[in-house]
């Protein structure tokens, strides 16, 4: 696919994957025993959740803001320039990957959660949109990140049935356009401290209504980006499955981009 037809398609579905790429490759080369470095690490075994089914890893791979691991590369490649050249992100530091591991059993309950909060999980893949935080007991939403976007590089051979990562195609156009209404009178400033739920709700439930669920798969060497709005979850661990035995492992990046303005627009900066 050319250049034309991967920005098209990420503006109208959301997300677009990019084949397997030598530059890539190099750089893998030296962030997935990295990777594998993290995961054992017992200062990271907070990590480990759901009866011991998802290790969650966030900002795990001590990679630094180029991307670049002890002794590596920088992080480039064809999906990088696109991010770059296309997308208008020239600038952008990279934050710490998460290391998302997922194993067989998938979902399982974690004795701290409701009954709801887990069918959620199961059923709806727990989908959400990045940077709309959950705060209180009551659990509501208020904007506190601002990331560019999901970039997804998977370190692991997996099926497609195992875990995948998962999308509702155009959600970020729904999304999108309900928060853009919903912060249009209050100065950027305040964006943080005012209360989405309800309206983060009603977006989320029509886009489960009316936005077709896709499951994203890729192999090590390719590429998987997605854009900053879109809903998306983690699919269970079917019946079927297989991976390495090291699970399901994927890399996900999500930079932090310049302004609340610029994160709220539907294109880049």
């Amino acid at each position: 696919m050319d250049r034309a037809a991967l920005l098209s398609q990420f503006w109208e579905k959301g997300w677009v994957r990019f084949d397997k790429d030598p530059v890539l490759e190099n750089w893998l080369a030296h962030a997935i025993p990295a990777a594998y470095a993290a995961i054992i690490d017992p200062e990271n075994a907070h990590w480990l959740r759901y009866g011991g089914t998802w290790f969650a890893g966030v900002n795990a791979l001590p990679n630094d803001s180029t991307g670049a691991l002890a002794g590596g590369p920088p992080l480039h490649g064809n999906a990088v320039d696109f991010i770059r050249e296309s997308l208008g992100f020239g600038d952008l530091a990279w934050d710490r990957a998460q290391i998302s591991v997922c194993y067989p059993g998938y979902p399982r309950p974690a004795p701290d959660e409701s009954e709801a909060l887990f069918r959620y999980r199961r059923d709806k893949d727990a989908a959400h949109v990045d940077g709309l935080h959950r705060a209180g007991a009551e659990r509501r939403r208020f904007l506190r990140e601002h990331h560019a976007f999901i970039l997804g590089l998977p370190i692991s051979a997996y099926s497609k049935s195992a875990a995948p990562f998962t999308v509702w195609e155009g959600s970020h156009r729904l999304v999108g356009d309900a928060l853009r209404a919903f912060y249009a009178d209050a100065p950027p400033e305040c964006w943080s401290e005012i209360d989405v739920t309800e309206t983060y709700h009603s977006a989320r439930r029509r886009s489960f209504e009316t936005c077709p669920r896709a499951e994203l798969h890729a192999s090590p060497g390719q590429a998987i980006l997605a854009h900053r709005h879109i809903l998306h979850g983690m699919g269970r661990w079917q019946e079927e499955a297989t991976a390495d035995e090291t699970g399901r492992a994927i890399l996900y990046f999500r930079p932090e981009m310049g302004s609340w303005e610029d994160w709220l627009a539907n294109r880049g900066p």
